[in-house]
C-alpha cells in the first residue's frame, strides 16, 4: 500500500523546560526564586529564563493515522555556537506558507531520503532553523514506522544497515537541576544508572578553588552507599561544569588535570565524568584545551573523564571533536543537529572511532522528542542516553525509561 502525507497541521506547544540566557547567568544575574534579576543579553530574549516553546508538526497520513514530531531547541539558546532563540509564532507563519505545500503528497516509506531533503533545504540561502529540522525529520520517522508496522529503532537500523541483531538498554542519565540534593535522592532510589548533572554553572556554585564541588562530589559518594539497597548499584558521577574549571585555574591545563584527579579520588569507588571543564568561548581553543587535558588525564591514567558540550554542536562538529580525541565523550545535542538523521550519523561516527556517544539534548524538549531520542540511542547503541524533558527528575526518567523498555521488547519480539 502507498503512504503519503495527506494534510499536515502546525500547533503551538510547550516544552519541559525553560529557555536561559546563559551569558547572562554566568555574568550579574541574581537569582530570585525561580526566576533570575538582572537584564538579558543574548539576542531574542526579553527575560533571562523564558517558557521554552516548541511547535509540533502533526502529519496526516493518506489511511488516516498521524505521525508527530516537536520542533524544540536547547535550554541555552543562541550561545556557545547555536542557533537563535526559536519562539513558535515567528515560525508557524512560515512553515504554513513554505513547508506545508512541500510535504503535501510527500512519500513515507522511507525515512533516511525524506530526512535528508528537508534538513538540507535552503531558503534565501540559508537552512531552516535546527528546531524546524529537528521536529519535521521526527515527524518523518514515526511516519515511516507506522507506514512499516515497525518501530522507529527497526526502521533506523534497516536504513542505516547497523548489523546488531538484538535490542539493548541504553544506560540513562539522568539531571537534577539547582535542586542537586533532592533530587540526587530521588535518583539513587530509581537506581538511575548516570547521575546527577549537577548544574555548577558559575564559579560561585563551584568555589573560588573548586571546594563546593568537591563537596559535592563527597556528599554524593555517602549517599549513594547510604541509600543503595544493595552493592550492585554502582553508578556513574557525572558532573556538568560549564566551562567553570577552567575559569578557576586560569585553562592551565596542569592544574585543571591535577584538579579531575583529586575529584576522582573523592568520588572512589564510582566512576566520574566532567562535562565541559573548559570553555575557551571558540571551537577551536575549545577543542584544543579538552585534547590536552584528555591526553594529560590518559598519560597519568586517571578514573575520570571528560565530555565536550560547547562548541560541539553540528554534525560536523562532532566529527571534528572525535578525530581530535578532543574529550572521552561527546554530547550529540539533538535539537542542536537539526535532522535527526545527523544524530543518527553523529553516534554511528562516534562508535566508529571509539568515543563515548552521549545522546544528549535538554530539558527544554518534549515527551515526543524524548521518544524519538530513545529509539535513536536504542537503535545506534549510544553510550548514555539523556533523561528528558524537564529538571524534576521522574517525569524525564519516567517517559525515556518506559519508551525503552517497550521499544527494546516490541524489537527484539519482532526478531
Amino acid at each position: 500500500m502507498e503512504h503519503y502525507i495527506k494534510d499536515v497541521l502546525f500547533t503551538k506547544s510547550l516544552t519541559g523546560f525553560y529557555f536561559d540566557d546563559q551569558p547572562a547567568i554566568k555574568g550579574d544575574a541574581v537569582a530570585d526564586g525561580f526566576c533570575y534579576r538582572g537584564s538579558p543579553v543574548t539576542p531574542g530574549f526579553t527575560q533571562i529564563r523564558q517558557p521554552g516553546e516548541a511547535v509540533s508538526v502533526i502529519l496526516i497520513l493518506n489511511d488516516g493515522q498521524v505521525a508527530v514530531g516537536d520542533c524544540a531547541a536547547v535550554q541555552y539558546s543562541g550561545c556557545g555556537g547555536r542557533e537563535c532563540l526559536f519562539i513558535a509564532d515567528d515560525y508557524i507563519p512560515f512553515l504554513e506558507r513554505e513547508i506545508k505545500p512541500l510535504l503535501i503528497g510527500e512519500s513515507v516509506i522511507r525515512f533516511r531520503p525524506l530526512a535528508e531533503k528537508y534538513d538540507s533545504l535552503r531558503f534565501s540561502g540559508r537552512k531552516m532553523h535546527t528546531a524546524i529540522r529537528y521536529g519535521l525529520t521526527q515527524a518523518f520517522l514515526r511516519a515511516a514506522a507506522l507506514a512499516g508496522r515497525k518501530t522507529m529503532a527497526e526502521v533506523i537500523r534497516a536504513e542505516y544497515g547497523i548489523a546488531d541483531a538484538e535490542y539493548r538498554r541504553i544506560p540513562i542519565f539522568s539531571q537534577s537541576g539547582d535542586d542537586r540534593y533532592n533530587n540526587a535522592d530521588k535518583m539513587i532510589l530509581k537506581r538511575v544508572d548516570v547521575l546527577p548533572h549537577g548544574l555548577f554553572n558559575n564559579v560561585a556554585k563551584l568555589g573560588k578553588s573548586g571546594e563546593r564541588l568537591r563537596d559535592y562530589i563527597l556528599f554524593l559518594r555517602e549517599r549513594i552507599l547510604e541509600l543503595r539497597q544493595s552493592p550492585d548499584y554502582n553508578p556513574v558521577l557525572h558532573i556538568d561544569v560549564y566551562g567553570t574549571v577552567g575559569v578557576i585555574f586560569a585553562m592551565e591545563i596542569k592544574k585543571i588535570t591535577d584538579y579531575l584527579e583529586e575529584l576522582s579520588d573523592v568520588a572512589s569507588p564510582f566512576a566520574l565524568r566532567i562535562e565541559e571543564p573548559v570553555d575557551a568561548g571558540n571551537r577551536a581553543e575549545t577543542m584544543a584545551l579538552m585534547r590536552e587535558i584528555r591526553r594529560e588525564i590518559d598519560l597519568r591514567g586517571l578514573a575520570v573523564e571528560i565530555v565536550a558540550d560547547e562548541w560541539c554542536n553540528t554534525l560536523e562538529d562532532i566529527k571534528e571533536f572525535a578525530d581530535n580525541k578532543a574529550g572521552h565523550m561527546l554530547q550529540i545535542k539533538t535539537p542542536d543537529l537539526g535532522g535527526i538523521n545527523n544524530t543518527i550519523e553523529a553516534i554511528l561516527y562516534c562508535n566508529e572511532k571509539q568515543i563515548g556517544s552521549y545522546c544528549g539534548g535538554t530539558c527544554n524538549e518534549t515527551d515526543k522528542s524524548a521518544e524519538v531520542s530513545v529509539n535513536i540511542a536504542v537503535a545506534c547503541n549510544a553510550t548514555q542516553f539523556l533523561a528528558k524533558p524537564g529538571m524534576g527528575v521522574d517525569e524525564g526518567l519516567m517517559i525515556v525509561n518506559n519508551e525503552m523498555n517497550r521499544v527494546i521488547a516490541l524489537a527484539n519480539r519482532g526478531r
